[in-house]
């Protein structure tokens, strides 16, 4: 028996950084290597993401427990994985989905089989004394990707009169990342200040970011456009902007409509929407915008990359959802420019690698992403630079869900020394 072989896998319910349940997954292989990963939960999901899998008792947490994912690691997979080599990552992970036998991981729950697809790479590259960034991305996976901080909330992820669900400071013009990092921070606190002094509230959402009640979505930008300012640095060529509208969540019939209900700028149109986002792009030092329209408006965002993808990275977020199969048809219908890529929302790392590498080769570009319910598991890190893809969103300069994976950036970053590497394109 070789000494990486699976010894003991178990799951127990812990809470993520919104206060709900969710999974870790502890893993120990003969050689006595312990890990565990915890599995981070979305707010904003697309309709086709993979199933997180909860019970449904209103006497537990609203609901929201996750007794029965965890029960299906313990008595369903371990069984099944228990002995086997967790080197072999692929296998690992193809017989998990087996053992669901559903298109979208319903039975046993993406994020039972998350949980233990991540432990495993964990211990495997514990038990072989790689870093895991090295175990998962060969001896070439030293890109350390630029740090797409979210420093202003709104959508579902705030309780403010912002439609848009994230404002991304994006440092493409530092050295380093670490240097790009302070860039971010330092924008971060000195858009604090502008707020206190304007008398609007500093309280940060989900991820971290302000969630103040402004006057208008464009008044999010003039504000991020001054903090860059005001902290030192030139907008466009230091520090640039990132948008995520998240238009799903405000879409009125899924396609075609949108109504920009918390700002009160009434119903546009899916051709509105884009000419809303030439104009920005035109004024504001956008690179990359995040889900500009619906997870069905397929349509719309072919218009919108074939207005502006030459300009900007149009990044397809819900109407992807991780998965090759919408990956591929984007890909064909042109519809985008990159996927973002979330682990959770497809379930395996073996899938969640396969979404980056289709990205990749067809010219496409891959934006990791943590999800609104994280935990301290910085897994996400490592991965990121695995997959050499340039750009990471991890949340904002609070909450330390979202800094451990800084935190664990600037010390790959250190373990690379003048190996590491650090550009937007």
């Amino acid at each position: 028996m070789s000494k990486s072989n699976i010894a003991s896998l178990r799951a127990i319910e812990i809470l993520d950084s919104r206060g709900n349940p969710t999974v870790r997954v502890f893993v120990t292989l003969e050689d006595g290597t312990k890990a565990s990963a915890s599995v981070p939960s979305g707010a904003s999901t697309g309709e086709f993401e993979a199933v997180e899998l909860r019970d449904g008792d209103p006497d537990r947490y609203n609901g929201k427990g996750v007794l029965q994912a965890c029960k299906n690691v313990n008595e369903i997979i371990a069984p099944e994985v228990v002995g086997l080599d967790a080197t072999e990552q692929a296998m690992i992970d193809r017989l998990m989905i087996e053992l669901d036998g559903t298109e979208n991981k319903a039975r046993l729950g993406a994020n039972a089989i998350l949980g233990v697809s991540m432990a495993v790479a964990k211990a495997a590259a514990e038990s072989q004394g790689t870093e895991l960034y090295r175990y998962l991305g060969g001896s070439e996976a030293r890109r350390i990707p630029v740090p797409c901080m979210n420093i202003l909330n709104g959508g579902e992820h705030a309780d403010n009169s912002v439609d848009f669900q994230e404002f991304m400071a994006v440092p493409l013009g530092a050295p380093t990342f670490s240097e790009g990092l302070r860039y971010v921070a330092e924008t971060f606190h000195t858009l604090k200040k502008i707020l206190e002094a304007r008398g609007y509230a500093t309280a940060v959402g989900d991820e971290g970011g302000f969630a103040p009640n402004l006057g208008s979505n464009e008044e999010a930008m003039d504000l991020i456009i001054e903090a860059i300012e005001k902290a030192g640095y030139e907008p466009g060529v230091d520090i640039s902007i990132a948008i995520d509208s998240a238009a799903t969540s405000f879409v009125v019939d899924k396609k075609g409509q949108y109504d920009l209900k918390w700002s009160g700028g009434g119903i546009l149109s899916s051709d509105e929407m884009i000419d809303l986002a030439k104009r920005w792009v035109e004024k504001y030092p956008i690179v990359l915008w995040e889900d500009p329209l619906a997870e069905e408006d397929w349509e719309g965002f072919e218009k919108f990359t074939k207005e502006l993808g030459d300009k900007i990275e149009v990044v397809g977020d819900d109407i992807f959802v991780t998965n090759t199969k919408f990956i591929r048809r984007g890909i064909r219908e042109h519809a985008a420019n990159a996927s973002l890529i979330k682990l959770n929302q497809i379930g395996t790392v073996t899938e969640t690698v396969d979404a980056v590498r289709l990205c990749l080769e067809n010219g496409w570009r891959a934006f990791l992403s943590h999800r609104s319910g994280e935990t301290s598991d910085t897994f996400l890190a490592d991965f990121a630079v695995a997959m050499g893809s340039g750009h990471l969103k991890t949340g904002s300069a609070s909450r330390s869900e979202r800094l451990a994976k800084y935190n664990r950036l600037l010390e790959i970053e250190d373990l690379l020394q003048s190996n590491a590497l650090y550009y937007w394109k």
